[in-house]
C-alpha cells in the first residue's frame, strides 16, 4: 500500500486550513448579517453609491442567486450581488457589496495588479486543466519533458493565487475607506465590516497555500523522474 508522505505533510494541512478559512468566513458573515446598519442602506445601494462617488457610470448592479456568489464581471461591467447581499441592509452585506465595488474602481482606475491578474487568467486556466494529465502521461510513457511541462503549468496556478492576493486586499481597503469617508458605516459597524472582509481574505491566503503545497508535492513525487 502506497502512502504519500507529501500529501500528509503538505497538502492535508493546507486543505484543513482551507476548510477552516471557509468556515470562518461563513460564520463571520452570518454573525454580521444579523446586524442591521444604522442608515439602513442595502448592499445594492452601497455599491451604486460607491460607483457614483468614483464617477463610474458604465457599471450596473444586479442580483444573482446563491450564497456569497458576489462578484464583479469586468467584461459585462456588472456587479452581481447574491441573495444575502443585494437587498440586505446588514453590516456584512454592505461590506461585501463595497468590496465588489472596489474591484470595479480598480478596473476603472487601471490598477496594475488587477490588469496583470486579468492577463494571467487564461494561462492559469490552462495550467489547472492540463497540468496533472500531462504529468501522468509523462510518467506512463517515461517522458521526463512532459512531466516538467506539467509541473511548470501547475506552477502558474500558484502564481495566479499569489497575484490575486494584492488585488483582493486592495479592494477591501478601498471598500473600508469609502464606507468610512461616506459615513455609510461608522464605529462598530465599520469594525464589523472589516472582520467580514478579513475573514474573506483568509480564503485567498488558504488557496495560495494549498496550491503551493500541491506544487511542492508534485515536485517531490515526480521531480526525480523528471531528472532521470
Amino acid at each position: 500500500m502506497f502512502i504519500d508522505p507529501y500529501y500528509i505533510v503538505l497538502v492535508l494541512p493546507a486543505l484543513l486550513l482551507g476548510l477552516w478559512a471557509q468556515a470562518r468566513v461563513n460564520s463571520t458573515f452570518q454573525r454580521f448579517s444579523r446586524v442591521r446598519s444604522f442608515r439602513g442602506c442595502t448592499g445594492a445601494m452601497a455599491a451604486e453609491m460607491i460607483l457614483r462617488e468614483n464617477g463610474i457610470t458604465d457599471v450596473t448592479v444586479e442580483h444573482i442567486s446563491g450564497n456569497l456568489t458576489d462578484h464583479f464581471d469586468p467584461r459585462a461591467k456588472v456587479i452581481r450581488l447574491s441573495d444575502s447581499v443585494y437587498s440586505s441592509s446588514s453590516i456584512a452585506a454592505i461590506g461585501v457589496a463595497a468590496h465588489e465595488a472596489g474591484h470595479a474602481v480598480q478596473h476603472d482606475t487601471g490598477y496594475l495588479p488587477i490588469q496583470i491578474r486579468n492577463l494571467f487568467v487564461p494561462v492559469a486556466n490552462i495550467g489547472s486543466r492540463v497540468s496533472i494529465p500531462l504529468i501522468l502521461l509523462g510518467v506512463i510513457f517515461s517522458f521526463p519533458k512532459l512531466i516538467s511541462l506539467g509541473i511548470v503549468l501547475f506552477s502558474t496556478v500558484a502564481l495566479f493565487q499569489l497575484i490575486t492576493l494584492p488585488v483582493e486586499f486592495n479592494a477591501s481597503r478601498r471598500a473600508l475607506r469609502v464606507l468610512d469617508e461616506t459615513g455609510l458605516l461608522e464605529g462598530e459597524e465599520l469594525a464589523g465590516a472589516k472582520k467580514v472582509l478579513s475573514a474573506a481574505a483568509m480564503t485567498y491566503v488558504a488557496a495560495l497555500i494549498a496550491s503551493v503545497a500541491q506544487l511542492l508535492r508534485l515536485i517531490g513525487l515526480f521531480g526525480r523522474r523528471r531528472d532521470d
